[in-house]
C-alpha cells in the first residue's frame, strides 16, 4: 500500500511540474484527479475504522487443558456508511487461540458475529484482547487501523486423570480423634440443635424438638474424626528434569486419542499428578490440603468443599518450578502443625538423601507417608529412582514411580499391597 501511495505522490507531483512547465490544462485536471483520489481513499479507509462497535462475550473465564474454550464475537456498523471490509486482529496470549476474522461488507445499521472454538493445550493465565480493527479503500491505497484496549482475563486448569484407587498406607484407619468443630456440612456427627436461621436447608431441621419447642430448631454437625491429607508439591529448581523441546507444544496433536498432551517436563507431570489426587480425595468427602514453592510459598489449609478443588486447580495453573527450596526444606518447615495419623503424600524427583531422611523423621512421629517419584532418567535426567525407593523401603512408605509417557491412570491406580 505504502509503494501504491509513494507511487501516486510522485505521478502528482510530475503531473503538476508538466502543467506548470508546458501550462496544459490538461495536466493540471490529471493533478485534480489524482489529489482527490488520494483524498477520497483516505476518507473511505478512515471511515471504514470508525463508527464500529465490537462486543465479545467469553462462556467461561475458566478452562482445562483438553476441554475447549470459546467465545463470541459482534461486529455493527453504527455509522451511515457501508464498511467495505474489515479486519479484526485479536491479541489474546492464550496458544493457540485463533480469533482473529475478516469482515465482508457491512451495510449501515448491520452487524456480523462469528464464534471462536479451540482445544485448550497448556494451563496458566492468559489475557484475550486487546482486538486491532484494520481497514482501508478499494484501491488499496490507505489502510488504517484502530485499537480496542479492553482486556479480560482466562485461567486454563491443569488436566486432571482419573484415580480409581490410591492406595494409602496400611493401618491407616479412617477414624481419628473427635475434632469437637462445628461445621456447615452434614456429617454423621450430630452435635445439638440451634435455631432456625435463614438460608439452612430444611432437611436439616429437627422435627421432634422443633414440635416440643414450638419453633424452628436445625441439627448442627461437627467435622467427621477422618485423617487429613497434605499434598507436598515439589517443584524446586534443583529438582526440575525435561527433555529438550518439553516447552514446545504441537499443534498437530491427536486429541481424538487422549484429551491432552502432557510435555516430557517433571514440572507438568507433578502438576497433573497434584491435580489429579487432589480431585481423588475431595470426591471422596477427605479433607485436603496443598503445600508448593511455586516459586512462592502457597498453602492451602485442609477443607473438604468443592470450592477447595477450583482453589487447587487454580493455584496449580501458575505455579512454576523455581524455587530456592527444596524438599527437605519445605518438609522442615512445614510439618510442624500436622498431627499423627495425618497422611502426607510426596510428589517430587528429587533424588536426593536430605528429604529421604526428613520424610523419616515425619514417619515416626506417626505421620503416614506416601511417596510419588518422578523418574530423571526418563525425563533426560542423570539419576534414577533406585536408591531412593529402597530407603524408603526401610520404614515401609507406599512409592509409586512414575516415567514419562507412562499411563497416569494406569500408575496411580495400581495396588501397592
Amino acid at each position: 500500500m505504502s509503494n501504491r501511495r509513494i507511487a501516486i505522490y510522485i505521478l502528482l507531483i510530475a503531473v503538476l511540474l508538466a502543467g506548470l512547465l508546458s501550462s496544459r490544462p490538461i495536466m493540471f485536471t490529471i493533478a485534480y484527479v489524482l489529489g482527490g483520489l488520494l483524498l477520497a481513499s483516505f476518507v473511505l479507509s478512515w471511515t471504514g475504522v470508525s463508527w464500529v462497535r465490537i462486543r465479545r462475550r467469553t462462556v467461561a473465564r475458566r478452562a482445562q487443558v483438553g476441554n475447549e474454550f470459546g467465545e463470541r464475537f459482534e461486529v455493527m456498523n453504527t455509522g451511515l456508511l457501508p464498511k467495505l471490509w474489515l479486519e479484526v486482529l485479536d491479541h489474546s496470549t492464550l496458544p493457540g487461540y485463533r480469533a482473529s476474522q475478516v469482515v465482508p461488507a457491512l451495510l449501515p445499521k448491520t452487524r456480523y458475529r462469528w464464534e471462536t472454538r479451540t482445544i485448550c493445550t497448556v494451563r496458566g493465565e492468559y489475557q484475550l484482547g486487546p482486538v486491532t480493527v484494520a481497514s482501508g479503500d478499494p484501491f488499496g491505497l490507505f489502510r488504517l487501523t484502530r485499537t480496542v484496549a479492553a482486556t479480560s482475563k482466562i485461567i486454563v486448569y491443569p488436566a486432571t486423570i482419573p484415580i480409581d484407587d490410591f492406595a494409602l498406607p496400611s493401618g491407616l484407619l479412617s477414624g481419628g480423634d473427635a475434632q469437637r468443630r462445628r461445621t456447615h456440612f452434614v456429617t454423621t456427627n450430630a452435635a445439638g440443635v440451634r435455631d432456625y436461621a435463614p438460608g439452612d436447608s430444611f432437611n436439616r431441621i429437627h422435627w421432634r424438638s422443633t414440635a416440643r419447642k414450638n419453633r424452628l430448631l436445625v441439627k448442627e454437625f461437627e467435622l467427621d474424626p477422618l485423617a487429613d491429607v497434605w499434598i507436598f508439591l515439589d517443584l524446586s529448581a534443583s529438582s526440575l528434569v525435561e527433555l529438550p523441546g518439553a516447552r514446545t507444544y504441537s499443534t498437530g496433536f491427536d486429541y481424538t486419542v487422549t484429551p491432552f498432551y502432557l510435555p516430557p517436563s517433571t514440572e507438568e507431570y507433578g502438576v497433573v499428578i497434584a491435580a489429579s489426587i487432589a480431585r481423588h480425595f475431595l470426591e471422596k468427602g477427605r479433607n485436603l490440603g496443598l503445600v508448593t514453592y511455586g516459586p512462592h510459598r502457597e498453602v492451602l489449609n485442609a477443607d473438604r468443599s468443592q470450592r477447595q478443588l477450583s482453589q487447587i486447580l487454580e493455584l496449580l495453573a501458575v505455579v512454576k518450578s523455581g524455587s530456592d527450596f527444596d524438599l527437605e526444606h519445605v518438609l522442615s518447615l512445614n510439618t510442624e502443625y500436622l498431627g499423627r495419623g495425618t497422611t502426607v503424600i510426596l510428589i517430587t524427583a528429587d533424588q536426593s538423601e536430605g528429604w529421604v531422611r526428613e520424610a523419616h523423621t515425619l514417619s515416626r512421629r506417626g505421620i503416614r507417608l506416601v511417596a510419588v517419584l518422578l523418574d530423571p532418567v526418563s525425563f533426560g535426567g542423570v539419576v534414577d529412582t533406585t536408591a531412593t525407593q529402597a530407603r524408603l523401603a526401610t520404614f515401609h512408605v507406599p512409592t509409586y514411580v512414575v516415567h514419562a509417557g507412562d499411563d497416569l491412570s494406569a500408575v496411580l491406580s495400581q495396588p501397592l499391597y
